[in-house]
């Protein structure tokens, strides 16, 4: 039993996994935050043109 123990502490693979889970959710933050500016900037530009346009 105790050597069933002292494995499951040694053993890493559950940890290798829960870092990549938090490296894509920064990535993905940080893409949403990206086009989320990037699509205000096109708006306002697209109303900019729209408006002279007219």
């Amino acid at each position: 039993m105790s050597v069933l123990v002292s494995r499951f502490f040694r053993d890493e693979s559950g940890a290798t996994a829960i870092e990549y889970c938090l490296i894509a959710a920064g990535l993905s933050i940080v893409i949403l935050t990206a086009v989320n500016g990037i699509g205000s900037t096109l708006s306002g530009k697209f109303t900019s043109v729209n408006a002279s346009l007219k």
